[in-house]
């Protein structure tokens, strides 16, 4: 039997759903893909690029946070997103509601990570790849 896996997504249930869909829709830029409301509720698809999925132990969760923000903070699940400028998206995505948790920073494996608190209280990491 083969098994072909086609989309990660992330699904994140916002308090504020308003709030949440201009936060990565319009400030960050996300493309809609889709949206559906009905008297249940409302739903909407944002795209995200390419999707991957990264699996660490409790000691290289420490690990990055701690290079990214200078001590544990991280749940059980962090987002990661890459940009083509860390600092320029950490001040909009601030500026738009985003809580700061550690500004950008030049990590070990040469990029620039910053760490952020989203509507509806996402741990996100923003990282731009520095090359060699």
């Amino acid at each position: 039997m083969s098994h072909e896996v086609t989309e990660l997504r992330l699904v994140v249930t916002a308090p504020d759903y308003s709030e949440a869909v201009a936060f990565y829709r319009d400030v960050l830029g996300l493309p809609e893909r889709a949206a559906f409301s009905s008297e249940d509720g409302h739903v909407t698809i944002l795209e995200a690029g390419r999707a991957t999925l990264e699996i660490t132990d409790p000691n290289h969760a420490a690990y990055i946070d701690q290079v990214e923000v200078g001590r544990r903070v991280a749940g059980q699940f962090r987002v990661a997103l890459q940009v083509t400028d860390a600092t320029g998206t950490t001040h909009t995505l601030t500026e738009a509601g985003a809580s700061l948790v550690a500004a950008p920073t030049r990590t070990p494996w040469n990029s620039l990570n910053a760490r952020l608190e989203t509507p509806g209280g996402i741990q996100l990491t923003l990282f731009e790849e520095l090359g060699d």
